[in-house]
């Protein structure tokens, strides 16, 4: 069996400050025994929405290349939760998860496909898509504790995607967030579940959670959920780590016993 871990960060407009907090809580997991950390949606900057092109990099800018050496020289493998990348059509910008290997080599790159244009009734609106472009790929890679699923945060509201992330093989699916408190509340967990027991997946749910200024809050609880839809291990607010272990054998019981992946029917 391996580790896994799910950070959880309060990320600011202080970049600088954003990356120490989250090269910490990697070297904490990994301490800890963990195979694969992963840090939530927007780890390295969360600011003003007027600020976010002054945030952006390119794939081999400062942050992702920072935390190439922190897989590197911790072990693990990492998943950059997702930054602002630079270069998307129109002068937007790309919503961008990032995976290591724990040799520092980028194992797998996923654009985020749903962007959040929505009002959710806690004062503010949110038009991702004002500054932030769709990506189109779905995004799948082989690590040591199976083959990875790559999502961000609004993605999970979409199961379509999850379905297919399964069916290209996938035994674990990552959702790095920054979920609203309003959503995240009545929302959160119960989503992680169902993605899990559609799937029979592990899952792993890195967050934003706590106060990132005075219009932003993040619901936190960052979780590892089982191929059954258990919470294994959860975040409460605040910096933290949800750490749970990934069980091979349980996951093909559950596949074996209940088939329902083999049951679809897709077309």
């Amino acid at each position: 069996m391996h580790l896994i871990a799910a950070a959880q960060m309060v990320s600011t407009a202080d970049k600088a400050h954003n990356l120490d907090v989250a090269t910490r809580l990697v070297r904490q997991a990994a301490s800890l025994g963990a195979h694969l950390v992963g840090l939530p949606e927007n780890f390295s900057w969360m600011g003003p929405e007027p600020e976010r092109p002054s945030a952006a990099e390119a794939l081999d800018g400062p942050t992702l290349s920072r935390m190439a050496e922190l897989a590197r020289g911790t072990k693990t493998t990492l998943l950059a939760g997702s930054i602002l990348e630079e270069g998307a059509p129109g002068g937007r910008l790309y919503n961008t998860s990032v995976l290591f290997g724990p040799d520092g080599a980028r194992l797998a790159v996923y654009r985020k496909m749903h962007l959040f244009d929505v009002e959710v009734g806690d004062g503010a609106t949110y038009q991702e898509s004002a500054a932030v472009a769709p990506g189109t790929e779905v995004v799948a890679a082989d690590t040591v504790v199976g083959r990875l699923g790559m999502s961000v945060c609004y993605d999970l509201r979409f199961p379509e995607l999850y379905r297919r992330l399964s069916k290209d093989g996938a035994t674990l699916l990552a959702v790095p967030a920054a979920f609203t408190m309003m959503t995240g509340k009545d929302h959160w967990e119960v989503l992680l579940r169902a993605r899990a027991i559609e799937n029979q997946a592990y899952v792993l749910a890195p967050a934003q959670g706590g106060r990132h200024s005075a219009q932003r809050l993040t619901y936190g609880h960052a979780m590892v959920v089982d191929p059954w839809g258990l919470v294994t291990a959860r975040a409460s607010e605040g910096e933290g780590l949800a750490i749970a272990p990934v069980d091979p054998e349980l996951q093909a019981r559950i596949r074996r016993n209940l088939p329902c992946l083999a049951h679809r029917r897709l077309d």
